[in-house]
Parts: structure tokens; C-alpha cells; sequence
């Protein structure tokens, strides 16, 4: 069974306690060591170069591609696939150095399946690429740049050197009907107030919000979150590299469609899980959807700020941690946790922090009850932009798995599932994908 219930009955706090804002001391000590030494873990190979000249950079016209070896006549199930790329700027000259973010692909599609290709940057302008053949039948390698290493200078710029590139809105309402409208974030120098700033910590967590103090209402009075605006962080020049005439574009097709072989077949259960409308706004929820055939109850809320949504009640924000510390657990629980698309627009340091409580009490969790089965989500492609990069979703998902290193949790890559596909990459997957992830994933944890 797959459950997420609400929270036990017992007595809680209430979740945000206000404050004025005291500054504080950022404390590292909770954070598991893997997320303390952030220049290992966040290693990109050097991006050198003219970073001023865009005739320079990495182009996906001139880039070429080609097998490692002799091409042969068949290829062998289970065995790999090699190719060496070849990184030019757009004078067709050959790249020196590394940190392009390419992805590659094996599709077949007479079978409409696909497999990711594992990118090696040798650091020296060339790539290795290496792809598992996993099915009988033709396929064909396709290769993309998704950004230039001239792009992800900027985006590491951007990423460690920002407070935040996007704000939030924070709604109060005073007993008289009096409403104020302020900016709030992860820090109170982003929330843009020229005075004081409230703080809000959770009880459970220590997770920290401000917004900027209302001009006649108390910090206590906050009632309502939304989305705000995204904050102009790049350069004339930064945006002339992210264009979309060389973001996410195919190199030109550089090896002839390859047979494998012999045949393999496989099937897979499906479960019918029926949405229950419980009429709350859709993006923030919770929702519930159910399959009274299996017995299983299927619970879902989104995490507590900074979520970018319409807006919600803040009484409905609840933290990760907080609601694993409402979990009983045991052999019919599965807990899935999903997170890192919000945390794009922030620096590493508020991810990790974040982690740090959702491990503890992730820890906690599996320590009452290590029956409970506990299954990391990693992000999945989407975005090609400053805010929200497939470039930060590879530094997120390498945050999960060292957060949850040592830990008795499964992962579910749907990074890798969605960059196999030969579909449009979405941040928000269309309905179908979702399905079959959602339906795959049950069938494996309820498979008769």
C-alpha cells in the first residue's frame, strides 16, 4: 500500500512560529558531511575560454559525434554502445576545455523506447558517451547541447552568488478586514523591506521564512502565500548565450541507425487509482486519489516555502519534516518524497539546510519503524533557464543522494526516465508520463 496520511492525533505546535527577525547564526553543524563540503560535491569541470566573445562558445551546429569503434553489422543485447563527441564553437574550431551540458539519447522507435546515454567530459573539449542497448530492434543515437560551457559559467554565477532570483508574495489580514500585501523569501535581505522584517520558524524543523513587516498589521496576522516575480539577474551578453537558437539544440546526426539483437519482451501490471476532489486550490493541495481494489490510499501536499503556487492558505504549507514526524509508518507505508524544483532559484546552502532536517527526520522515521519503505524522487528535465536550468536540476538530484547516502531509501530517477524519452522535455510532465511513473512505481511495491 502507498499512504502519506495526515499527521497523528497528537498535539502539535502551531507550525510558523512569527517573530520579529534576530539575526542568527547559520548553524552547519546538522548537515550530514557530504553536504558540508559543497566544492566536491558540486564539482563541474573549469570552464575556461573568452567568456566576452559568443563566437567562442560551444556551438550544437559544428559539434560532431562519431562511434568510438569500426561500426558493426548487428550489436549485441546487453552489451554498450560507445561515441566520441567533439565540441566546437561556432568557427567550427575544437573546444580545449570541458563543462558543455550535453545529453544524449538511444531511441527506438518502432518499440517507442529510449535510454539515456551517460555523458564522460574528458575536460579537453571532447566527450565519451556510452549508451546500454537494453532492447532488440533498431535505434538510433541522437545527441543535444542543452547549454554551452560559456552558459554554465553563468549559471554558477547566478546560482552561488545570488541571495535569490525569485520572490514571494505574503498576504495579512487583521481581525478588522485590513489587508497588506509584502514581499517575502528565504533571507530578509531579499524580501526587500527598508525596515524590519518577520521571521517565521518551524517548530518542527527550524526552517526559516521572512517577509517584510506590514506597515499596521502584526507579523502574526500572515494568512495567504503566492508566487511573486522573477528577479533580473543576467547580462545583455548572458542572454545572448541562452538563446534558443543554441539551448537545447541536436547536433547534426553523426551515426548511421544500429541493429540490436535478439528480441526481449517484457509486460508490466497497471493500477487504477481514482482522484478524490477534496476542492482545495489543485497546486498546493492536498490531494488524495485512491484504488479500492488494492486497498491503497494515495496522499499528496506540497512542500512548505518557498513553493512557487496561486495562492494558498500558509495554514496548509506543512513542512516535509513535520509531516514525517506525523507518521506512525510500518509495512503499509510508503513515503515518497519529491523535491529540489523549487530550490533551483536559491543558493546551494538553503537546499542543504533543508535536507539536512528532511534526513533527521527521514532517520527518525525508518529508526521507530524500519519497515516503512522511503523513496527519494529525483527531479526530472524541464526548464532551460536561469531559474530553473537542467544544469540546477543535476546539481539538486546530486544533493538528494548524498543527503540520503547511508540511509535505507530507494530512489526513483526521473531525471533518467525523462531524459530517454523522445518527447519535449516539461517541468511538469504531461498527464500520461505522470501515470505511468505513479503506475509503474505501484506496480512493483503491489505486484499481485
Amino acid at each position: 500500500m502507498m499512504s502519506w496520511p495526515e499527521p497523528m492525533n497528537r498535539w502539535i505546535p502551531p507550525p510558523h512560529r512569527a517573530s520579529k527577525h534576530a539575526s542568527e547564526p547559520n548553524n552547519w553543524d546538522s548537515l550530514p558531511q557530504e553536504l558540508t563540503n559543497l566544492t566536491s560535491l558540486l564539482y563541474w569541470p573549469p570552464t575556461g575560454g573568452d567568456k566576452d566573445d559568443f563566437l567562442a562558445s560551444t556551438s550544437p551546429r559544428t559539434s560532431t559525434y562519431r562511434l568510438k569503434g569500426p561500426a558493426q553489422t548487428n550489436y549485441t543485447l546487453g552489451s554498450n554502445l560507445e561515441a566520441i563527441l567533439v565540441a566546437r564553437d561556432h568557427k567550427g574550431r575544437p573546444k580545449t576545455h570541458g563543462g558543455d551540458l550535453f545529453r544524449a539519447q538511444l531511441l527506438g522507435q518502432e518499440l517507442k523506447a529510449g535510454v539515456p546515454g551517460e555523458v564522460k567530459d574528458l575536460e579537453n573539449g571532447t566527450y565519451l558517451l556510452s549508451f546500454p542497448l537494453l532492447w532488440a530492434g533498431p535505434a538510433q543515437v541522437q545527441v543535444r547541447l542543452i547549454h554551452s560551457s560559456e552558459v554554465v559559467r553563468v549559471l554558477q554565477r547566478v546560482w552561488k552568488g545570488k541571495r535569490a532570483t525569485v520572490d514571494f508574495r505574503g498576504y495579512f489580514r487583521g481581525r478588522d478586514g485590513t489587508q497588506e500585501t509584502v514581499i517575502c523569501n528565504v533571507d530578509p535581505q531579499s524580501t526587500g523591506a527598508q525596515g524590519p522584517t518577520c521571521q517565521y520558524r518551524d517548530v518542527v524543523s527550524g526552517e526559516l521564512w521572512f517577509c517584510a513587516q506590514p506597515s499596521t498589521l502584526p507579523c502574526d496576522a500572515l494568512v495567504g502565500h503566492s508566487s511573486g516575480s522573477y528577479l533580473k539577474v543576467t547580462t545583455r551578453h548572458d542572454e545572448e548565450l541562452m538563446a534558443g537558437s543554441v539551448t537545447d539544440q541536436p547536433l547534426p546526426s553523426g551515426i548511421s541507425p544500429i541493429l540490436v539483437t535478439p528480441a526481449a519482451i517484457g509486460n508490466m501490471r497497471n493500477m487504477a487509482l481514482k482522484p478524490v476532489d477534496l476542492h482545495v486550490q489543485y497546486q498546493a493541495g492536498p490531494l488524495m486519489a485512491v484504488d479500492t481494489t488494492r486497498g491503497t490510499v494515495l496522499h499528496w501536499r506540497a512542500h512548505s516555502w518557498p513553493l512557487r503556487s496561486l495562492r494558498t492558505p500558509v495554514a496548509s504549507l506543512h513542512s516535509v519534516a513535520r509531516v514525517l514526524h506525523g507518521l506512525a509508518g510500518g509495512p503499509y507505508t510508503v513515503v515518497v518524497l519529491g523535491m529540489g524544483a523549487h530550490f533551483t532559484t536559491f543558493p546551494p546552502s538553503i537546499f542543504a539546510r533543508r535536507l539536512a532536517g528532511i534526513r533527521e527526520a527521514v532517520k527518525a522515521l525508518l529508526d521507530r519503524e524500519p519497515s516503512t519503505l522511503v523513496v527519494i524522487k529525483l527531479a526530472n528535465t524541464g526548464y532551460k533557464s536561469v531559474y530553473g536550468s537542467d544544469w540546477l536540476t543535476i546539481q539538486v538530484n546530486r544533493f538528494l543522494r548524498a543527503a540520503f547516502d547511508g540511509l535505507q531509501v530507494a530512489f526513483v530517477d526521473a531525471w533518467e526516465m525523462t531524459s530517454s524519452l523522445a518527447v519535449p522535455d516539461d517541468i511538469h510532465p504531461k498527464r500520461l508520463i505522470v501515470r505511468n511513473e505513479v503506475e509503474l512505481f505501484l506496480s512493483f511495491i503491489c505486484p499481485t
